[in-house]
């Protein structure tokens, strides 16, 4: 699929239930009453159990600069969870993933930024891996990225420069073991705007 420019891309409207209502541009929809709308946010992780986690850049509309999981972004209308997932990580990461697993079918979460810009998504957690790990960062997406311990990702969760998104994932994560351990959802528990739709990367 295309990677739609900043000023192109939508995000896809969700009523309470998970169902898609619509679509709204990426850029005007994020404000002090965003819409309910879907996302995800992937851990990418290596043979040796470390997780990458990223820093977003300084010029991010919503919480720029704070530590996070490897990568997020927005399902585009019509586009499957892991076709998307494969997608951002090629322009946020530049690495091509050969396995996407959803973890957290049905995370949701609402969270303000000091600047009063609000997050409200239903975002589906998963775990992939990827088939090189020599990385080719968008300095526009993402700042820094490095691959922390297990350990290292739970202390980083107790950090106020941690996105609040990885806070509450985290507390969910942790309760299934080691990365290598969280046990796979089936895809039929994702949300009804993702039936159907799961875009298998082969």
């Amino acid at each position: 699929m295309h990677e739609a420019t900043a000023h192109e891309e939508r995000v896809v409207l969700l009523d309470p239930e998970g169902q898609a209502i619509g679509s709204a541009a990426k850029l005007s929809a994020h404000h002090a009453d965003t819409p309910y709308h879907l996302a995800f946010s992937s851990y990418i992780v290596n043979a040796a159990g470390q997780v990458l986690i990223t820093r977003r850049a300084a010029g991010k509309k919503t919480f720029p600069g704070v530590l996070t999981n490897s990568c997020c972004g927005h399902p585009a209308p019509g586009e499957g969870l892991k076709e998307a997932v494969a997608r951002r990580v090629r322009t946020e990461l530049g690495i091509t993933l050969r396995e996407v697993t959803v973890i957290l079918p049905r995370f949701s979460y609402r969270a303000v930024a000091d600047d009063g810009t609000v997050e409200h998504e239903l975002c589906p957690v998963v775990r992939a891996t990827a088939s090189d790990e020599r990385l080719s960062l968008n300095l526009d997406e993402v700042s820094m990225a490095a691959w922390l311990s297990w350990e290292e990702c739970r202390e980083l969760a107790g950090h106020s420069e941690s996105s609040p998104w990885f806070r509450l994932q985290m507390e969910q994560l942790e309760c299934l073991g080691r990365p290598a351990q969280w046990p796979e959802a089936p895809e039929s528990a994702l949300p009804p705007a993702l039936a159907h739709r799961s875009g298998l990367v082969r």
